[in-house]
């Protein structure tokens, strides 16, 4: 699934459409454009326009234009692609075949390459000008004062707190366990529970697992990741993992060493 690493992959492999034009735009899915943009709206306001820039919040892909600014969502199976490069090869909990009927929307430029958006599922979406106010500091690179604000107070699960995009961008389920696992958090006590030594330790492996699954390839690369089924235990103690709903996603913890 697309978490923060996969659209930091996107992010880079997007860099190559600064500088080019909008020659025309595909939207074979109406459903796929939110907060009320239209095929007919999305041509009006692209064709024509430059990339300047390219940016990412959190799982957020937003292109800079010399007008609107485009905002690419992927949910839990959007794959990018660009002049028939795809950003990552493989999502989990995804197919990746390579299928034209699951592309949602295209832009192709006027030197003949084009920017695509290909998912399966249906759970991305598209939108000019998003509202970048509803999210909260960048997970890539929060501070420790950004990340305790962010938690306290807060008597909702720890794991929820961290995906709430309001509050921290960027950090998706697998991301979660796999920072919470590591540093030996339980991802259902409150999140305004966490001690100034906790605190340190969750910035500091929340960063080292966000690095890590940079260099490895995706938000699927974790530690914890094979261990993530029917019979899995702790990598690091042999304890069976306990599989609850936190947050209303599924959720992997060990009970000995996540308090």
């Amino acid at each position: 699934m697309p978490e923060l690493p996969e659209v930091e992959v996107y992010r880079r492999l997007a860099e190559t459409l600064v500088g080019r034009r909008v020659a025309r735009v595909l939207t074979p899915d109406a459903w796929y454009l939110k907060r009320g943009l239209t095929p007919r709206g999305a041509g009006a306001a692209l064709r024509g326009r430059t990339i300047e820039s390219v940016r990412r919040v959190g799982k957020v892909l937003l292109l800079d234009t010399d007008g609107p600014v485009l905002g690419l969502r992927f949910g839990m199976s959007g794959r990018l692609i660009v002049d028939g490069v795809a950003g990552v090869d493989n999502l989990v909990y995804a197919s990746n075949r390579e299928l034209e009927a699951w592309d949602r929307f295209a832009v192709w430029f006027d030197d003949g390459g084009d920017l695509r958006m290909r998912d399966p599922r249906r759970l991305g979406g598209v939108e000019l000008d998003p509202d970048e106010a509803r999210f909260g500091p960048d997970a890539l690179d929060v501070k420790p004062a950004q990340l305790s604000a962010a938690l306290a107070g807060s008597t909702a699960p720890l794991k929820a707190r961290l995906m709430d995009q309001a509050r921290l961008a960027g950090v998706g389920n697998l991301v979660a366990d796999e920072a919470l696992w590591r540093a030996g958090l339980d991802p259902a006590r409150p999140a305004g529970s966490l001690t100034p030594p906790e605190l340190r330790r969750l910035h500091r492996h929340l960063r080292a697992t966000l690095a890590d699954h940079l260099e490895r390839g995706g938000s699927h690369t974790g530690d914890l990741m094979a261990e993530r089924r029917p019979g899995g235990v702790c990598p690091k103690d042999g304890t069976p993992l306990v599989r609850r709903t936190v947050g209303g996603r599924t959720t992997w913890s060990c009970p000995k060493h996540q308090v």
